[in-house]
């Protein structure tokens, strides 16, 4: 069975960047974050998630998964594909970070 989402409205700002947006399916809301959050003294706490947040999520519901009577090849996959996609995106802000653009819509 595929989960469908209910509704996704990803919002831009005055520039056409991603900034904020709301997606909902049946037992998630999830609110992205709005804005960047700066650098140094000026950093800011989020106000929303980021992919990786969500995806660590899944990441913990399928190793919770593994760890019960329900393991299987198919999730041991999926962990696989979730990780290495963290992974990624991990690379990318690490990427940004080392250009001091991270925090920023620089690119």
């Amino acid at each position: 069975m595929k989960q469908e989402l209910v509704y996704e409205k990803h919002e831009v700002d005055e520039n056409g960047r991603p900034d904020g947006g709301l997606t909902t399916g049946k037992g998630i809301t999830i609110i992205w974050q709005k804005g960047p959050l700066g650098r140094g003294e000026n950093r800011l706490e989020p106000n929303g998630a980021f992919v990786e947040g969500v995806i660590q999520a899944a990441l913990g519901r399928l190793a919770f998964y593994q760890s019960s009577e329900f393991a299987c090849d198919e999730s041991e996959a999926a962990l696989h594909h979730l990780e290495a996609a963290l992974a990624w995106l991990e690379h990318r802000t690490a990427d940004r970070e080392a250009r001091q653009v991270e925090g920023t819509h620089e690119l």
